[in-house]
């Protein structure tokens, strides 16, 4: 009996040691769940987005030059006025007595210069009679040199009264020029916008001239000053679509067209921007001064083409995840860089699809490329093509008599065509190169420039010529060159929108493909491809969540991190797995 009792409490402690190593146990591992997102058609627009104010073209501030007291006012608030209409009227009391002084003051000094040419003729007839006596010799020389000094002294007198009598009639005229001042008129046909006056009300234009009225330009055409930020200035150039709202009507949307990008920076808590002028339609004269608008700049667009989510795009999948869907990773998996292909040209493709290179984008979706000679990759692909059939790729995989041929050829160009040829051949072969493909794929590689004629090739090298050497002829070299270079810097030319080889995700049938594509512009949430092997509808993987696993551990409190195998349908990023979080490094599907 006393053992009975000994092994009861002993089988009670163990069977709760027992639960509870079972709970704390790791649970199995469960199967992912992939994100998935539908291939779509539409339109992917590249915007900019910036506020600004809308103001008149044109806007003058109607002020006084002289100080005094409005008598009256002939315009108010939103009166449209013409050229030359009277709008206010000064006190002219004061400058009309200041007039009519200084036409007294003229008409004193022209009776002086009567009085002084008189004089003058008086002094003539007794320098005419002393002559004569003197020649006579009946009077002294003193006497003669005496009427000499009086008739100069006359002369003199009159050339004085003359210059007294200009200066006279100036100050006439400016009393009279400040008299009209009194009179102030529209100087441009508009509307008032602005009245800062009073009848009554004295003006002071001793140091500046007061504001009394701002009379707005034709407002049926207005302008946004818009602040647009460093990072997006350098895509801003005259002559790009601009639509905007405002708050005082939020269900319509204005157009416009950029005008001007000022080169002027502003800066403003450490924070540069620059002022960019966007030309407004106001027909209707729904906008109005000083409203603020939320401008969005259409940098560049393609309509109805393939769009994917650029998450997307993000996605890189791990060798685990291909464990847990029972899959095995594709050939060169984890190898360097799998999937990224040679930069410029989707693998398995074309040897001459290159980075910005004609696209079947104007083909049906999933249609087959025609078979053309296609665009080299660079100046020098006749050279590279052996290295490229032994499996290398880049300059340094090449041939010693491939890198002589194409170190000869650069010598025979001039230093224009040399620098283009620089940028096709980083587009074609910089970084990675062949050295980064699957087996299969170099393979495909091989068997495509094999394949290609003689002539093939010399048409590559011709195509490649002739975009040298214009690129050679649009290079400034002159003085003249310079300013159209200069012309250039303050109007950008519209640049094409740059094309990406990059790797998708394919979930076709339950199993995780990898699809080359070729994609252009963005707009934050949807991509724009333009080739690839891509459908309408296709499903593209864009993360990995992880079911909720029996026995996992849970936490009341919202604000503590949730990590993978906690909580259930936590999307897992970051560190490979998927979704937009930063990849850690390691990750094997990159």
């Amino acid at each position: 009996m006393k053992i009975k009792w000994i092994v009861l409490p002993v089988l009670v402690a163990g069977a709760a040691a027992g639960g509870v190593m079972y709970y704390r146990a790791e649970p199995a591992q469960a199967s992912a769940e992939l994100i998935t997102a539908e291939v779509s058609r539409g339109d992917v627009v590249e915007t900019v987005q910036a506020t600004g104010s809308l103001e008149a073209v044109t806007t003058v501030q109607v002020g006084s030059q002289v100080s005094g007291a409005i008598k009256a006012l002939h315009a108010d608030f939103n009166s449209e006025v013409r050229k030359g209409q009277v709008v206010a009227e000064l006190d002219p009391s004061l400058f009309q007595t200041q007039v009519e002084q200084a036409r007294a003051t003229v008409v004193r000094l022209q009776a002086d210069l009567d009085r002084a040419k008189v004089q003058v003729d008086d002094a003539q007839l007794k320098l005419k009679r002393a002559r004569e006596l003197s020649a006579r010799q009946l009077i002294p020389a003193s006497e003669l040199e005496t009427a000499e000094s009086t008739m100069r002294q006359t002369q003199s007198a009159v050339k004085s009264a003359e210059a007294q009598i200009v200066q006279a009639r100036a100050s006439l005229n400016q009393n009279q020029v400040n008299l009209d001042h009194t009179i102030i008129k529209a100087p441009i046909d508009g509307i008032v916008v602005s009245r800062n006056v009073d009848v009554g009300q004295t003006v002071a234009a001793s140091m500046q001239a007061p504001t009394l009225f701002i009379i707005a330009g034709d407002l049926t055409q207005m302008q946004v000053s818009a602040s647009i930020d460093e990072s997006d200035i350098g895509r801003i150039r005259p002559g790009l679509p601009v639509t905007f709202r405002v708050d005082a009507y939020p269900d319509d949307r204005f157009t416009g067209q950029v005008r001007q990008v000022r080169l002027q920076p502003v800066v403003s808590q450490n924070v540069v921007s620059y002022t960019t002028i966007i030309a407004v339609p106001n027909r209707d004269l729904k906008l109005r001064p000083g409203m603020t608008a939320n401008v969005t700049v259409e940098i560049a667009r393609a309509d109805d083409v393939l769009r994917v989510p650029s998450g997307a795009l993000r996605f890189r999948p791990t060798p685990d995840l291909f464990t847990q869907l029972g899959q095995q990773p594709p050939a060169g998996f984890g190898a360097g860089r799998p999937g990224a292909g040679m930069p410029g040209r989707p693998p398995g493709g074309p040897a001459g699809a290159v980075a910005g290179a004609p696209t079947d984008q104007g083909r049906p979706s999933g249609a087959a490329a025609p078979q053309s000679p296609p665009s080299p990759p660079a100046p020098a692909a006749t050279a590279a093509a052996p290295a490229q059939e032994q499996g290398g790729g880049g300059f340094g995989a090449m041939t010693p008599e491939a890198r002589a041929q194409m170190r000869e050829r650069m010598q025979q160009m001039s230093p224009e065509e040399r620098q283009a040829m620089r940028e096709r051949f980083q587009g074609g072969f910089g970084g990675g190169g062949g050295a980064s493909l699957t087996p299969e794929e170099r393979q495909a590689r091989r068997e495509q420039m094999q394949q290609l004629s003689p002539e093939a090739r010399e048409a590559m090298r011709q195509r490649f010529r002739q975009d040298a050497q214009g690129a050679a002829a649009a290079a400034p070299k002159t003085a003249t060159g310079r300013a159209a270079g200069r012309a250039k810097a303050a109007a950008p030319a519209p640049e094409a929108p740059r094309v990406t080889v990059r790797p998708l995700w394919v979930l076709n049938g339950g199993k995780l493909e990898r699809v080359m594509v070729s994609t252009t512009i963005s707009d934050g949430a949807m991509t724009a491809v333009v080739s690839g092997a891509l459908q309408p509808g296709a499903k593209v993987v864009t993360g990995v969540a992880q079911p909720k696993t029996p026995g996992a551990q849970t936490t009341s409190n919202p604000f503590m991190p949730r990590f993978p195998g906690g909580q259930g349908g936590q999307r897992q990023g970051g560190a490979g797995a998927g979704g937009a979080g930063p990849r850690a490094p390691g990750g094997a599907g990159r």
